[in-house]
């Protein structure tokens, strides 16, 4: 949730000739990057389908060759590091500004394996699961159908629930057909193209920004629109916000808009989107609006719905009143402002498509800030690049990690200045043109066309003659995809056509491609693999890692990098990885230790897919024992709330409250007397045989 690097991205007025630079530069341009910086020169393989395949098998000593153990933290089996760094937060001034919402990464990375919660079931299949989440470890095995919308009682019911620490408790909700949440979607996105005609959902609105988003369903029905939205919200202890997104299949992030950057370049979101999103947008001299001023494309819209907007009291009218002194400092325009006969409204703010209403004025510090700090910084950034590669080349890797972190590592705070615009940045194409057309914030030089016309191809040819059809991935079952190094997006621009995303990653210590990538109209983010990634496990289904390693290990270990990879893979997903054969052998024994099936392909495509095989401590009897302890608490619990909840919602009788409160007590029991087959959703041989939980298919379509 905090800019690693300050990657100043779409101004085109020059460019960079080194293929490689140091992404927080001031530059000007994308660099020009050779095809080898983006993927190895070896030619594609021709599919043999009546090939096999290598398959390696996992022998003694390759399950010895790493020791495993499990995080000993509190709320293990959603433990995400950089942000459940408990002595870090401790240790903070304060949390004013959601400091304690920010990554705060432990040195060195723990390299320990997240267990599975207890009644642990694989994700509703897609498409489904947009209406559909599958909970546990709240309500124990439960299903809510989100396609409705509760009644307040049932509401402040459930989230008494969910505060209650009831882990066990087996629950079915029946929520009665009140609202559908999908009409209600449709009918918000038809007002919204109402108010401001512009919009044109997927062709001139393609990508945006959902902040604050809740369960991201805004962003899950606008799939239907062909709209691509990266909804995000900050990480919270009763409410795994972005958890249910992603179990969705709705693609999601953990952020939060406090002191540091959003983790996106400038100049590349159609849309920002905030509807009660309880972000305080004139705070600290409007630094978070000034934040989303610095993604938003030029022309692009912000739509906020927020009581402010409609309401008259003396609170929300302040709110309005320094919310109209900020964005007219920013020269944004209100394009439109609606209030529904329900009294809840919103209102439409445009970015500017250049500088002249800046220049207008007789006075215009944000714009002189920029100006003058940019020539400083500019010019203090090539002197530490040039520092940076002559160090790290003459000494050993410790050294070179620790000029990295000299002279690289760093979280951007938010800035309270606004960049200039540049004349050459223009509206991309509408969609679905974008995603093949030139990108304009590629390079100027020709050659820079040329090499992104061919990774485009290059990518298609790789994907629908290798991926697709000679790896045997069961692509019908995946959902949630990221693509670890991305580049210029061209594996996800391949896969287009399938029933699935992908999180396009630009790694922090590669060539700044992340522009191109959104001008693309794709979605994709900055990060550094060897820190923990922004997003809770088990959430995607499958890891794309192409050249990935190479860099990496000059600075952080691949044990560290595969811990994370364990870490937000899906049990039954799949790790598909494109190196060199040193790197593979590498990587092998260490995916084998954590019984993973791997599968070797022409001697440079190394597939992986993950079981359910967590490593065992000797202590399964203090679990149980715990779990009993739990299970009796969440029982005595459940049978008092459900008394309470029948007087209070449907006035049972004494003698029915009796009953029904002793039937959940029996549902909460039977868990700890069940057998061990029950506490995941597998045969039971699987839990005998750890070696067969391989053998475990997974299918996130419904197929």
């Amino acid at each position: 949730n905090g800019a690693i690097f300050n990657r100043k991205s779409n101004t085109h007025s020059s460019s960079i000739s080194s293929s490689y630079f140091l992404p927080f530069l001031s530059s000007s341009s994308l660099p020009i990057i050779t095809l080898t910086h983006l993927h190895n020169p070896t030619p594609i393989p021709k599919p043999q389908p009546h090939k096999p395949l290598i398959l390696n098998t996992t022998t003694a000593n390759d399950v010895e060759a790493v020791k495993w153990e499990i995080c000993k933290v509190s709320r293990a089996s959603d433990y995400i590091p950089c942000l459940d760094n408990a002595a870090a937060i401790k240790a903070l001034k304060g949390r004013r500004h959601m400091e304690h919402r920010e990554r705060h990464c432990p040195k060195p990375s723990p390299r320990c394996l997240v267990p599975l919660p207890v009644g642990y079931k694989l994700p509703v299949p897609w498409p489904k699961s947009r209406d559909m989440v599958s909970l546990y470890g709240t309500f124990g095995k439960m299903s809510i159908w989100d396609c409705n919308i509760l009644p307040p009682k049932v509401q402040a019911f459930i989230k008494l629930m969910k505060n209650s620490t009831i882990y066990t408790l087996s629950l079915f909700v029946v929520i009665f057909n009140l609202y559908p949440l999908p009409v209600f979607c449709c009918f918000y996105m038809f007002a919204l193209r109402q108010a401001f005609s512009k919009i044109k959902w997927g062709k001139h609105t393609r990508v945006i920004l959902d902040v604050g988003c809740g369960v991201a369903s805004f962003g899950g029905y606008l799939l239907d629109k062909n709209v691509i939205t990266m909804s995000f919200a900050p990480k919270d202890e009763h409410e795994a916000q972005i958890q249910f997104a992603l179990e969705r299949g709705i693609p999601a992030t953990l952020s939060v808009i406090g002191t540091q950057s959003l983790t996106f370049p400038d100049n590349v979101y159609d849309m920002i989107h905030c509807a009660r999103c309880r972000v305080h947008w004139d705070a600290d001299g409007g630094k978070p609006l000034l934040e989303l001023n610095r993604i938003l494309r030029p022309g692009g819209v912000f739509v906020w719905s927020a009581t402010p907007v409609y309401r008259d009291d003396e609170r929300d009218q302040n709110v309005w009143n320094s919310m109209v002194a900020l964005t007219e400092s920013i020269c944004w325009k209100v394009v439109a402002k609606t209030v529904e006969s329900s009294g809840i409204g919103l209102v439409i703010y445009r970015k500017p498509v250049s500088n002249s209403c800046y220049e207008g004025r007789k006075k215009n510090d944000l714009l002189c800030v920029i100006k003058w700090r940019g020539k400083i910084l500019h010019g203090i950034f090539r002197v530490n690049e040039l520092a940076f590669w002559v160090i790290s080349y003459f000494f050993s890797s410790p050294f070179y990690s620790w000029c990295f972190c000299l002279f690289v590592s760093r979280y951007v705070p938010l800035q309270s200045c606004l960049p200039k615009l540049s004349s050459a940045l223009k509206w991309p194409a509408p969609w679905p043109e974008r995603l093949s057309s030139k990108p304009q914030s590629l390079a100027t030089e020709s050659s820079a066309e040329d090499i992104y016309c061919d990774d485009t191809k290059h990518w298609s040819t790789l994907v629908s003659d290798v991926y697709l059809n000679a790896l045997g991935i069961n692509w019908s079952g995946i959902r949630n995809v990221m693509d670890m190094n991305a580049g210029y997006g061209g594996f996800a621009a391949a896969l287009i056509d399938n029933p699935l995303w992908v999180m396009n990653v630009v790694p922090i210590n590669l060539p700044d491609t992340l522009c191109v990538v959104f001008d693309r109209g794709l979605i994709g983010i900055y990060h550094d693999w060897c820190e923990a990634f922004n997003t809770y496990p088990r959430t995607y289904d499958l890891l794309h890692a192409n050249y990935l390693f190479g860099n990496l290990t000059k600075r952080c270990d691949i044990e560290d990098v595969v811990v994370e990879m364990d870490r937000i893979m899906l049990p039954g997903g799949w790790l598909l990885v494109q190196d060199i054969m040193e790197t593979v052998t590498k990587l092998t024994p260490i995916l084998r230790s954590l019984h993973w099936e791997t599968t070797l392909c022409e001697g440079q495509y190394l597939v992986g897919k993950k079981g359910f095989w967590r490593p065992t401590d000797g202590k399964h009897g203090l679990r149980f024992h715990t779990f009993f302890l739990s299970t009796v608490y969440s029982s005595s619990m459940a049978m008092l709330l459900t008394i309470v909840l029948s007087v209070y919602l449907f006035n049972f009788k004494p003698t029915l409250q009796l009953f029904l409160g002793i039937v959940i007590c029996m549902m909460s029991l039977h868990m700890y007397f069940a057998p061990a087959s029950m506490l995941v959703d597998l045969p039971v041989a699987a839990k005998t045989d750890p070696e067969s939980l391989n053998n475990v298919s997974v299918d996130r379509t419904g197929s």
